[in-house]
């Protein structure tokens, strides 16, 4: 449930809250969107492929391709309860059949946290997660990074284009780059990727948090 412990690091804390033109609410929507949209392209042939050896997956081992997106969407289950105030007892094993569905269809998961998001008036609001409160407005920090960066790395792996919306990129950085000490800190991310003086703000995102934009096995951003 928003866990980026998945991303390989430790528990997550309180960081000091941004004020940024773009709401945290509606950064979020954009990486639902963009995770959404590449999964879409994913090929029938793709679905059983185990991870690259770059592709991060943290407690999930060398899951497939499948499993990754099934785990996606059992994120995304959780966000309509997350936003409502509800505690992991309240919802028990609700989702978890998601994360075992043959079939599973990422789109309806997402458009529903879309919408629970879309439906939040409160974002200081204290919600409950596995790894403890903190307020709907972190929380959804905390998703959206998770989104953001798995829809280029899905991206990456299954050869489609990997440049993300400018506007997601732009509120991803906004939210990271003051705050990149402390998530280094607890281990979300690992030191920053050198990128040229002139690099797009895509891959200065990239960069920041440890991924090196030039690398090859799969189709990158000009």
């Amino acid at each position: 449930m928003g866990n980026l412990i998945d991303q390989g690091g430790g528990g997550l804390q309180t960081v000091v809250k941004l004020e940024s033109h773009v709401s945290e609410r509606d950064v979020f929507i954009l990486s639902e969107r963009a995770l959404a949209a590449i999964i879409d392209q994913v090929a029938d042939d793709q679905w059983g492929e185990v991870k690259p050896e770059w592709f991060q997956t943290g407690s999930q081992g060398d899951a497939s391709l499948r499993e990754i997106v099934n785990y996606h969407a059992f994120d995304s289950a959780w966000v309509p309860d997350v936003l409502a105030g509800k505690t992991i007892a309240e919802v028990g094993n609700a989702h978890d059949h998601v994360k075992t569905d043959p079939a599973c269809d990422y789109r309806p998961y997402s458009d529903a946290a879309i919408a629970a998001a879309e439906q939040l008036d409160d974002p200081d609001k204290i919600v409950h997660l596995s790894y403890g409160d903190f307020t709907a407005r972190e929380y959804l920090k905390h998703v959206t990074s998770f989104r953001g960066f798995r829809a280029y790395d899905i991206a990456r792996w299954i050869e489609v284009s990997t440049e993300l919306p400018h506007d997601l990129v732009q509120g991803m950085w906004d939210e990271l780059e003051p705050e990149i000490d402390a998530w280094r800190a607890m281990g979300v991310y690992g030191d920053a990727v050198p990128v040229p003086d002139n690099a797009s703000l895509q891959d200065r995102l990239l960069g920041l948090v440890g991924r090196d934009p030039r690398a090859t096995g799969g189709a990158l951003t000009e």
